[in-house]
């Protein structure tokens, strides 16, 4: 399996570029795919994409996964045994406005993945969730065992749909699948639609930062290079295929400390030399106030443990921001 193609979509985009930059600085061969879509700066992607063209070890292949032949003729061209399906629609309030994205991007895409794996031997599906599932659940940290059955967002409704999905092709052609929910991912090659990236850029620049629930807030941020080296540690980590039980398994991918916001705000202006200019707003749809992640699962399978300390990774990201865009 070592010497064989692995193919990670959504290559261009920010986990998907670190995933495969881990992948490549392993040994490994990787054919990535990305539609390199206009939802952020598609200049940003190129660049991630120039960074792993560097590699020849790294081929890259412009396509969209909701194209259905065109994703069927790659699988069955490649026959890839491990696929890491890094590629989606984002963003909780993008899906206010748009949500037929999620439906071709999240839905139709995923569906044309699972088939393509399920006709030609793929041995294991490594696949992106979010924390976002877990909705309006109050009890914390959140656990792989808690109900997900009542998202607040499209966006978690199109991920706890890809779950039971890979469930139900485990189940019914006892395809090997691994979901993994992610808790708020952030470091350098960050994505310009998040929030860490949105407040370093108003700083940068004096306009006020938009702080909802008045700034009330908690997440549970995860170092992307922690996350990079759990997935390389996943691809040998295959569902076993036992009697009466789908070989399929989800994890909680977080850092199992959620920091105040307020907090890591005070971090950025530190590492920026600026204030903040606050505008306190209410509660937005979709949002909830505080995301904890259970890892112990990661813990005991894999040997997971978030190294990278959030003064760290925050000095990482505005370390890279300002080299990347002349700050």
């Amino acid at each position: 399996m070592a010497e064989e193609p692995v193919l990670v979509t959504g290559a261009a985009g920010f986990i998907g570029f670190h995933v495969a930059r881990e992948l490549l600085d392993a040994g490994r061969t990787v054919v990535g795919l990305d539609n390199l879509n206009t939802y952020y700066d598609p200049a940003l992607k190129r660049a991630r994409l120039a960074l792993l063209a560097e590699s020849p070890r790294f081929t890259f292949i412009h396509g969209d996964l909701a194209d259905r032949p065109a994703t069927a003729a790659l699988f069955a061209g490649r026959r890839f045994a491990v696929v890491i399906h890094l590629a989606a629609q984002a963003g909780v309030r993008h899906s206010l406005s748009h949500p037929h994205d999620y439906a071709d991007a999240n839905l139709e895409g995923f569906l044309n993945v699972l088939e393509g794996c399920r006709h030609n031997g793929c041995m294991h599906l490594i696949y992106a969730s979010s924390s976002s599932v877990y909705g309006a659940n109050t009890k914390l940290p959140f656990s792989v065992e808690d109900r997900t059955d009542h998202p607040i967002s499209l966006y978690a409704a199109s991920k706890k749909a890809n779950e039971v999905m890979a469930h139900s092709y485990s189940h019914l052609y006892r395809l090997p699948t691994t979901g993994l929910r992610f808790f708020t991912i952030y470091g350098p090659w960050y994505r310009p639609d998040m929030a860490l990236f949105l407040f370093a850029d108003a700083i940068t620049q004096g306009r006020p930062i938009k702080l909802f629930n008045h700034g009330r807030m908690r997440r549970d941020f995860t170092y992307v290079a922690d996350v990079t080296r759990v997935v390389l540690r996943l691809i040998e980590q295959v569902p076993p295929d036992a009697t009466g039980r789908a070989p399929a398994r989800i994890y909680n991918v977080g850092n199992h400390r959620p920091e105040e916001l307020m907090h890591v705000v005070g971090l950025l202006e530190q590492e920026l030399g600026r204030a903040a200019v606050k505008d306190m707003l209410p509660m937005q749809p979709g949002d909830v106030p505080e995301t904890f992640a259970d890892v112990d699962d990661l813990m005991r399978d894999v040997g997971f443990k978030p190294e990278t300390a959030i003064e760290d990774g925050i000095r990482s990201f505005v370390a890279w921001y300002r080299s990347h865009y002349g700050v």
